[in-house]
């Protein structure tokens, strides 16, 4: 267990480290696959020219369009937790593993606009209802991304 918590942490750094690099929005995803712990698609928030842009959406459309997306053996990671849309668009792809470091709550609680429905809700809600969501990983450190946001604007 505690591997796995190792494993989703490191993860979880990088995209921080990588969404911290993105000035514009701290909204980041990253796609990374199991099999051999590798980065496979990165997504960043571009609500600000179409709002379905989503990091998590971004993401999922940039791993469509590799070779060969393979969606039951990659992990999803994002800075914040899924909206109902992005989730549900997991669910449609066959992703299996989603983790998150700021909840919807803290987001809100931010300031953020947020459609108050739980990631796990959209998730118990569906077919796949075994889909596996790790919370609030790193979630000091995320809110800081967020908090900054919100200060700098």
């Amino acid at each position: 267990m505690q591997r796995c918590a190792d494993f989703h942490a490191e993860w979880m750094a990088e995209l921080i480290r990588l969404t911290k690099s993105h000035a514009e929005t701290p909204f980041g995803c990253i796609i990374v696959d199991r099999r051999d712990g590798t980065i496979v698609a990165t997504g960043m928030n571009q609500s600000s020219t179409f709002r379905l842009l989503h990091a998590e959406m971004v993401a999922l459309q940039n791993y469509s369009q590799t070779s060969r997306p393979e969606w039951r053996h990659i992990i999803v990671y994002s800075t914040a937790e899924p909206c109902a849309m992005c989730q549900s668009a997991m669910l449609w792809c066959g992703v299996r593993q989603m983790v998150y470091g700021t909840s919807i709550e803290s987001l809100v609680r931010l300031g953020y606009k947020q459609i108050d429905i739980a990631a796990s809700e959209v998730v118990r809600r569906s077919w796949a209802s075994d889909t596996e969501i790790v919370e609030r990983v790193l979630e000091a450190d995320c809110n800081a991304l967020f908090e900054q946001h919100q200060r700098g604007k």
